[in-house]
């Protein structure tokens, strides 16, 4: 039996708890949430959980096998070194790692000096078409040249205190929203950044909200161009008043052989047209003119469980094979950093019109 506690339970922190209990012989032990009606909700999914609104209390509890972090992007990087005075626990927190640009040797620091495991949840890299993507990936293009990633897509949800709104909280668009997409591209070409570009703005949403006075800052669309150590090249294109598009994001790759692209719906509780939500879709089309296609059907029970096509759950199980001591952390804090740093990369060129060195990061 493992025993979780789980460190804020908004919209994500309620969907690892859906998760976690799909992995049978799991108990979620103990909840951090300040939020009232969070708190309720989640309450509603864990019963039986000890519920706290501070986190040195949570933190003091002995029973504990693993940590989950699903609070605002900006607390991340507190919250790990308020954990790591009081704890060695196994840890999985969502990304993106952390916010401010000043953190980031703090969270060098804190990588060289905890006693235990740390995931840095990257969904994507387990939805079943991108696993299987990735899986197939070099074979299909005969080694990778350029990749291409398209998100198009709802506006930002509702959070609490509504703190996705501003970049302060964030990161910014191309850190909170991107990272995904970002972890990727370094994955699945296994190189480094070395120049970053982009164009970017706030077109449509929020553009009418305030909040005490203060109208949102995010961006809802743009551009970025990668180019890697190992010559490869890479782009994502983000749009986030496109809800209703049929697949929400596309994975292509190319190369000296052929293509094979990747197509991912939303979430089906955002599905608006006509007939069942699209079901995840594996295109290989090699240079000689055929062309093979097939659909990668996620099981219901893991549809209901969240908004991420499965990959909860399956990243769930891998990091449970860490708490047990069986498994190696996939996405490490090193990871989580390069992320950060290339949505932070990002937002730098977008902003300053300029190509961005990623040694200055």
């Amino acid at each position: 039996m493992l025993r979780y506690g789980l460190i804020g339970c908004g919209m994500m922190g309620r969907e690892h708890i859906r998760n976690i209990q799909l992995l049978g012989d799991t108990e979620i032990k103990a909840v951090f949430e300040p939020d009232a009606d969070m708190q309720q909700q989640a309450a509603n999914l864990a019963p039986h959980a000890a519920f706290y609104g501070d986190l040195d209390r949570l933190l003091e509890m002995d029973d504990l096998d693993a940590l989950v972090i699903s609070s605002p992007n900006h607390c991340h990087a507190d919250q790990l070194t308020q954990i790591a005075a009081k704890a060695k626990l196994p840890i999985l927190v969502e990304k993106p790692l952390y916010t401010n640009p000043d953190d980031a040797a703090r969270m060098t620091a804190f990588a060289a000096d905890y006693g235990a495991p740390v995931w840095v949840a990257m969904e994507y890299r387990y939805m079943p078409p991108i696993a299987e993507f990735i899986e197939q990936v070099e074979t299909a293009t005969g080694g990778v040249q350029m990749l291409s990633i398209t998100e198009h897509r709802f506006p930002f949800l509702q959070k609490v205190n509504n703190w996705n709104r501003f970049n302060r909280n964030s990161g910014g668009t191309f850190v909170e929203k991107c990272c995904h997409f970002f972890d990727l591209m370094r994955h699945i070409l296994n190189a480094e950044p070395v120049r970053i570009t982009a164009s970017a703005g706030q077109a449509h949403n929020h553009v009418d909200e305030t909040y005490d006075g203060e109208r949102p800052d995010i961006w809802d669309h743009g551009y970025v161009l990668v180019d890697f150590d190992s010559g490869q090249r890479a782009m994502l294109e983000l749009c986030m008043f496109a809800e209703g598009a049929r697949y929400q994001e596309q994975v292509v790759a190319l190369g000296p052989v052929g293509k094979i692209a990747c197509h991912v719906p939303g979430p089906g509780r955002f599905w608006s047209g006509p007939g069942a939500a699209p079901r995840p879709q594996l295109v290989i089309s090699p240079r000689d003119g055929s062309e093979t296609q097939h659909y990668c059907d996620v099981p219901d029970a893991l549809l209901d469980a969240g908004d991420h096509n499965g990959s909860t759950f399956y990243q769930h199980q891998r990091f449970a094979e860490v708490v047990k001591g069986r498994g190696k952390v996939e996405v490490t804090l090193q990871d989580g950093m390069m992320a950060v740093k290339l949505g932070q990369a990002a937002q730098i060129a977008a902003r300053e019109h300029r190509v961005v060195d990623f040694a200055e990061l």
